[in-house]
């Protein structure tokens, strides 16, 4: 099994068997639209099988409704309550629950509560995740990530989204 390695700065540590180990305070950590990503496993580095995100959801943040074409999408949450949508209905979902999102479902998260959330997200396979990588602002030490307005939906991101087979499906009831 050949691995493709990551940039020098993800720190994904490499076992002679082929294993891949990311040590706990490693990975890519991005702003996005108001969210804080670390994406702990890039497809590069899983020969395109899987990519994993820990992320933080402030209060008001979580993506717009959308869609992956190519890719399944699994959230596993850690702490705090976040309300998904499915289609056009949503739920909540609290520490310990996991939620399958299969390909081409319409979807987001979004946190309605009053303490931030945390969860892991994998792709399978797993390029989605580089929407981040490529995407994202770089971290701001001491200040707090802000939400991004309808102007940062640029020809860029929309191009990436484009290029990861995302589709963004807003409504109205954001």
């Amino acid at each position: 099994m050949s691995i493709l390695l990551p940039p020098e700065d993800v720190g994904a540590r490499y076992a002679t068997g082929g294993c891949v180990h990311v040590p706990a305070r490693m990975g890519i950590t991005k702003w996005f639209s108001g969210d804080i990503y670390t994406v702990k496993l890039q497809a590069e580095v899983t020969n395109g099988a899987i990519s994993m995100v820990d992320a933080s959801v402030p209060v008001g943040g979580g993506p717009v409704p959308h869609s992956h074409v190519d890719e399944d999408e699994t959230f596993f949450m850690l702490s705090g309550e976040l309300e998904f949508l499915d289609g056009d209905k949503t739920f909540m979902a609290g520490p310990g629950d996991v939620v399958f999102v299969p390909r081409k479902t319409r979807h987001r998260f979004k946190n309605i509560g009053v303490h931030p959330a945390r969860l892991l997200f994998l792709y399978t396979p797993g390029a989605t995740a580089n929407i981040f990588v490529e995407g994202g602002d770089e971290p701001e030490p001491g200040k707090m990530v802000q939400p991004w307005g309808p102007e940062r939906i640029d020809g860029r991101i929309l191009g990436l989204f484009d290029k990861y087979g995302t589709l963004a499906q807003p409504d109205d009831a954001q």
